[in-house]
């Protein structure tokens, strides 16, 4: 028995994602991300994500 790096089998890698309309939470720009938004959490773009992620 071989055991990869591979999780699940793939279940939807690779195809075409759903993406989900948004509003950044810190820009204010319409943004389009790849899971449904929840109200109770804070929607970023890409821009700001990164800046977030990286900037600290």
């Amino acid at each position: 028995m071989a055991y990869g790096g591979d999780f699940g089998g793939g279940g939807g890698y690779g195809g075409p994602r759903e993406m989900h309309k948004a509003v950044c939470a810190d820009c204010k720009q319409e943004c389009e991300v790849p899971f449904k938004p929840r109200e109770d959490r804070p929607v970023y773009c890409r821009t700001c994500f990164a800046k977030r992620k990286g900037g600290g």
